[in-house]
């Protein structure tokens, strides 16, 4: 595809559906299973912990399969990985509906989190791979970016509207959705053999201690949420996946075919994006959360009233796709982000005098900042993933930030639970509104230290904005 070629035609927005399809797929799941939690728990006879595991056991095997998926994609082929990973996960997708034990949702999740990890780089390397560089990826990638944030702000509602039919659909509707993308995918993808490098030796060694640090470091994020209790433990733990990051670094060194060439590392502009997106999912995530206990919790809303409630956050899914492009092509990147991450910092910081007879129109102000954020914060955040890097290392840089926001997401919510925990303690048994405060001063923070992060790039001389790309045949919803 020609750099100088900006019109998409049909075939064209049918390969992007198709991407865009697959991420919306994995937000959706995600945002589905968390509101339809404590009714499986009820059904099931789960213990806490088990319930717990059953969302840790999804973080398990995004974060610890994430950089090797994403470096698989560029050495076996992305198409190959994007297409064989969409079956596994809508395989065990429905497998986990039809669980009757604990264990087997365990597994289910943990193994739809791997698929997760393989799929989800392949699929942002195609992106870049099949749209030109210049206004036509930036209008792909802010598609792709509404979808994914769509998803799960979507998803809550969906769930409570699943749930209410069964929680045994929240996991069968992706399984119908995932086999209508596979469809789509096998017609509509190229095969991209010919971008594979011609040295197919694989770093099994290097594939083998990453993975296994981002395990051990993915467990040791869940294991946060216990707050002081194993606390031995869970720093062992976090000892042995740095111990772990460097026996990887070493290998990488000295291999002639490293599964990541640590050069990429030392790039600036890469280094802050993926901090950012950090920062970013820890204050999204945890605000969140929090919010969730807030409206079930303290004032007895149920999941449905709950999502109906963030849906407004859903908004991103026509901004990023419709706006977001035309604000990079005309002010650049790194400002359109700092944007965002100063609108989400704005929303938790109003949220922050949260009283117990709250109206709506009180949490809206929030809602609709939250959405803007997203808008202008996915989407650049995805466009820097890749912005530099050399295109058979895209499935890397692809594996980087998402390895970043799931960590993000993780943090976040064990954060403010263990915040949230030690103020219960303190002052009783159940939640209470001091616990939400104090939790939501976490957001606050980490959206403060993403726009700081993010500020250091404005400092950078902005290159001469693109005209932006000519009217699509239809635009995404």
């Amino acid at each position: 595809m020609s750099t100088s070629d900006t019109r998409m035609d049909g075939r064209t927005w049918g390969v992007l559906f198709v991407l865009c399809g697959a991420i919306f797929l994995e937000g959706i799941d995600v945002a589905m299973l968390n509101v339809a939690l404590p009714t499986i728990r009820e059904d099931l006879g789960l213990s806490t912990g088990v319930l717990s595991g059953v969302v840790s056991a999804y973080v398990l095997g995004y974060g610890g399969f994430m950089l090797l998926g994403g470096r698989a994609a560029d050495l076996l082929g992305r198409r190959r990985m994007f297409l064989l990973w969409l079956v596994v996960f809508v395989l065990f997708s429905g497998l986990g509906g039809f669980a009757t034990e604990g264990w087997m949702l365990l597994v289910a999740r943990f193994v739809t989190g791997v698929a997760a990890a393989f799929m989800a780089p392949a699929g942002l390397a195609l992106v870049t791979s099949n749209f030109a560089e210049g206004p036509q990826r930036t209008r792909a990638l802010g598609v792709y970016a509404g979808t994914a944030a769509g998803g799960f702000s979507l998803g809550l509602v969906a769930g409570g509207l699943l749930v209410s039919a069964g929680w045994r659909w929240v996991f069968f509707a992706p399984v119908i959705l995932g086999a209508a993308i596979l469809l789509a995918a096998v017609a509509l993808l190229k095969d991209d053999v010919q971008e594979i490098p011609e040295a197919r030796s694989f770093d099994l060694a290097g594939a083998m201690s990453v993975t296994g640090a981002m395990l051990l470091l993915a467990y040791g994020v869940v294991r946060l949420e216990h707050g002081g209790q194993g606390l031995g433990t869970t720093v062992a733990v976090f000892a042995a996946g740095v111990a772990l990051l460097g026996a990887f670094a070493l290998i990488e060194r000295r291999t002639a075919n490293p599964l990541v060439r640590l050069a990429i590392l030392r790039s600036a502009p890469l280094v802050r994006t993926n901090l950012g997106a950090l920062l970013f999912m820890i204050s999204f995530a945890g605000f969140q959360f929090m919010v969730t206990l807030y409206l079930q919790e303290l004032r007895g809303w149920t999941p449905l009233q709950t999502g109906l409630a963030m849906l407004i956050v859903g908004i991103d899914t026509i901004l990023a796709p419709t706006l977001t492009p035309w604000l990079v092509n005309r002010f650049g990147n790194v400002r359109v982000l700092f944007a965002g991450i100063v609108s989400a910092g704005l929303a938790y910081t109003l949220f922050l005098p949260v009283a117990p007879d709250w109206t709506y129109a009180a949490m809206l102000p929030s809602m609709l900042l939250l959405g803007l954020a997203f808008s202008l914060s996915y989407g650049p955040l995805t466009m820097a993933a890749t912005d530099g890097v050399d295109e058979q290392e895209h499935g890397l840089a692809g594996g980087l930030l998402y390895t970043a926001m799931q960590f993000g997401m993780a943090l976040g919510v064990s954060a403010v639970t263990a915040v949230s925990v030690a103020t219960v303690s303190e002052g009783g048994d159940g939640i209470s509104l001091e616990a939400i405060r104090n939790g939501l001063i976490l957001p606050v923070t980490a959206s403060v230290l993403a726009a700081l992060v993010t500020a250091f790039g404005l400092r950078r001389k902005t290159p001469t904005p693109q005209a932006p790309a000519p009217a699509a045949a239809h635009t995404a919803a």
